[in-house]
């Protein structure tokens, strides 16, 4: 009687079910293959590749965005008229949608590590092709209404460029173990060059960019100037109401050196301060003037803007006493006292502003708002503020004058105010108008342009600069202030986050090329072993399967008949030898390769 021993001893496999079960939904064993990947498929594949690439930038653009949150806002709030926070719908998505594209691409890659055929279900496929489509309507849209906030991306660059280009060399090391796995089991010299120089060309271009990566704070620490002084951007909102006394006043305990607010001039010629063109977001006008709420805030008199309430919009409350509108997050730190303060806060005017930066000697800038055609201050409103400022009593060398309309009028009636421009200008330009300030948003200028404009005795004031690594590259960047919504944050920054030599960084990323190559070639030959040594053994023809069942001699029994299968059907497909017997399945079944076939 002749016993035949099976030819493969069927196990479970959990973990490689999972897999492809998840990503094409082929639970059992008869589903999955481990032919090439067909071209609709590898299509399908690239389109995963791109979307996780748009998400992973779009991601990273919407963290750095940070800062900026509550401009973003503020756009939505001019469109729709309601004033919420949209940031937290957009993360929301781009986080869900990040994670369901980078959990595809692990399986994917799992997929080819394991030399199984590529076969995304069709659900996933709506998925990524919904992922992508929102990613582009949502950076059409940015493009569109908030196009300057691109810069953001190269600027935080300067801060995480060094640490990214670790990460991307890490990660891009990391798969030199499936691409070597790849060239292994290719039969095909074409397709392992073709990928071993992607590869290679990859990596080459990551161990380089460091020669292209620029941050000011890649620096000798002898070289770094005092920290750059912070301005309180409407003092600070993110503690009190905007542009109230308690706000400047929580900007004044947070050790700022200046304090910056908006100013429009109502029609009894009394310049206050107010943001918006209306009093909706800000004040109570529903309640008190319910007709007139939708008017522009300089048509009103300062005697029915004194009635207004300008705190209890920062406290709005539920029934049950809870907070629904928290506009930075932070109403749930206040104590009773400061809740209570809060709610009885008014509409405050330039010159109590003023006063309070004359009691502390802090300087105070501030952006003045011309009134409509047709107020009675259209043509008055520069004098008008003027005699505000003369009659607060503060000397003129705290105030830091904006309005380029009449400037030369206002230097000879106030010589002693700092003239400030909102404008970016030439050095000369500036000398000319007698201007020795500029107020501008971050991305208007360069760390070089910060300097040359340093060294000609022309100071520069950067807003809205509400991160500490923000903040750290503009120190590193030489800038004298900042304007910032966030200055109990900024109080935190004593040191710029990160200072390092230009010998220590080129130190730190030769290190970080060196030690991946290392890694790469050891993978390569680790995954390459078997193919190499049967080629410098002088084999005249190399069969891949021949040499993985000839390595799996000293393997379990189940990974050996796994090695027997596939080289049964590479001998069916090939055509056994005229000079070779078939392949039988004896105790001896390897000793004829194991010989090398010797026995020929």
């Amino acid at each position: 009687m002749v016993k035949h021993q099976p030819l493969q001893v069927y196990e479970r496999q959990l973990c490689l079910s999972c897999i492809t079960g998840i990503y094409g939904c082929r639970w059992k064993r008869y589903q999955r293959s481990h032919d090439d990947t067909t071209k609709w498929e590898l299509l399908w594949s690239l389109v995963l590749l791109f979307t996780f690439c748009a998400l992973l930038v779009w991601f990273y653009f919407w963290l750095e965005a940070h800062n900026d949150y509550s401009e973003f806002n503020w756009f939505l709030y001019n469109r729709s008229g309601e004033w919420s926070d949209g940031t937290v719908p957009v993360l929301a998505t781009t986080a869900a949608g990040f994670t369901y594209i980078a959990f595809l691409m692990v399986l994917a890659l799992c997929h080819v590590a394991l030399g199984q055929q590529l076969n995304m279900h069709w659900l996933h496929k709506i998925g990524v092709t919904a992922a992508l489509l929102t990613t582009v309507v949502g950076v059409i849209s940015i493009n569109q209404t908030w196009q300057h906030e691109w810069d953001i991306i190269p600027i935080s660059m300067q801060a995480t460029g060094p640490f990214l280009h670790i990460g991307a060399v890490t990660a891009v090391t990391a798969l030199s173990w499936i691409v070597a796995g790849q060239v292994a089991r290719a039969d095909k010299t074409s397709f392992q060059v073709v990928v071993m120089l992607l590869y290679l060309s990859v990596l080459v271009g990551l161990y380089v960019v460091p020669l292209y990566i620029t941050s000011p704070c890649i620096m000798d620490p002898s070289n770094l100037r005092p920290r750059p002084n912070v301005i309180g951007h409407q003092g600070a909102p993110m503690l009190a109401p905007e542009n109230t006394m308690w706000s400047f006043q929580r900007a004044l305990q947070m050790n700022v050196t200046g304090l910056e607010a908006d100013v429009a001039v109502s029609v009894d010629a009394v310049p206050f301060l107010m943001h918006d063109r209306t009093l909706r977001r800000t004040t109570d006008v529903e309640r008190i003037f319910p007709d007139r709420q939708m008017e522009d805030a300089t048509l009103f008199n300062w005697t029915d803007l004194q009635q207004l309430n300008a705190g209890q919009w920062f406290l709005k409350v539920g029934p049950q006493l809870q907070i629904v509108d928290d506009p930075f997050w932070t109403t749930h730190t206040l104590s009773p006292h400061e809740r209570n303060l809060i709610a009885n806060q008014s509409v405050c005017n330039l010159e109590q502003l003023l006063k309070l930066a004359s009691y502390h000697n802090t300087t105070v800038v501030f952006r003045l708002r011309r009134p409509p055609l047709g107020h009675p201050c259209y043509h008055s409103w520069i004098n008008d503020t003027l005699q505000a400022v003369e009659r607060s009593g503060v000397p003129q060398s705290l105030v830091m004058w904006t309005p380029d309309e009449d400037r030369d009028q206002v230097q000879q009636l106030a010589p002693g105010l700092i003239q400030t421009s909102l404008k970016k200008k030439s050095p000369q330009s500036l000398r000319e108008a007698g201007i020795s300030r500029l107020l501008l948003r971050y991305n208007q200028a360069s760390t070089q342009e910060i300097r040359d404009l340093s060294q000609k005795n022309i100071s520069v004031t950067l807003y809205m600069v509400n991160e500490p690594w923000l903040y750290s590259v503009l120190w590193c960047s030489d800038v004298s202030s900042v304007s910032s919504e966030a200055p109990h944050v900024l109080k935190k920054v004593p040191y710029p986050i990160w200072l390092l030599k230009p010998d220590e960084y080129c130190l730190m990323w030769v290190c970080a090329d060196l030690a991946s190559f290392v890694v790469v070639v050891g993978i390569f030959i680790l995954q390459n072993y078997h193919m190499i040594r049967y080629r410098t053994s002088g084999m005249r023809s190399y069969n891949p399967e021949q040499i993985m069942l000839s390595a799996a001699v000293r393997r379990s029994s189940r990974d050996l008949n796994v090695m027997k299968e596939k080289l049964i059907f590479s001998e069916v497909g090939n055509g056994v030898g005229s000079g070779e017997e078939p392949y039988t399945d004896g105790p001896n079944d390897c000793d004829y390769y194991t010989d090398g076939g010797r026995s020929q």
